[in-house]
């Protein structure tokens, strides 16, 4: 564990994006999650991979789901859907259950936050040459 810290320490996010997604008459949370990581990852496009010929792999991307009932998120179907870079995913409460008793249905609404980090480059960096 201190390992994973040390290099989550050594990490800069340099992504975050926000997305909704719903179910409304299966029930089912995974499928509004997955709907709201692609709302978010839709609003994104990671160019510095391929204009600074960066390893997709060196990524590591972290998301947050929120819904109602967490434990009732498959973590693992989630994480299969991002394109790149390692995942990890995480479900806990948030979201909305709307109620529909006419329909006798609930419908599910997901929020998913996106987060991106890279190794920290900054010292491989510079702005201008040094004397």
């Amino acid at each position: 564990m201190p390992e994973q810290m040390d290099k989550q320490a050594s990490e800069k996010r340099v992504i975050l994006e926000m997305g909704t997604g719903n179910d409304l008459y299966g029930g089912d949370y995974t499928k509004a999650a997955i709907r709201a990581i692609q709302d978010a990852l839709h609003h994104s496009s990671i160019v510095l991979f391929k204009s600074l010929g960066y390893d997709h792999s060196l990524m590591r991307v972290q998301v947050t789901i929120g819904v109602q009932e967490p434990d009732k998120v498959d973590t693992d179907v989630l994480a299969a859907q991002l394109p790149r870079g390692r995942a990890e995913v995480t479900a806990v409460k948030g979201g909305l259950d709307i109620d529909d008793p006419e329909q006798d249905t609930t419908h599910i609404v997901a929020t998913a936050a996106v987060e991106a980090f890279l190794p920290d480059m900054a010292k491989e960096w510079r702005l201008s040459e040094q004397d």
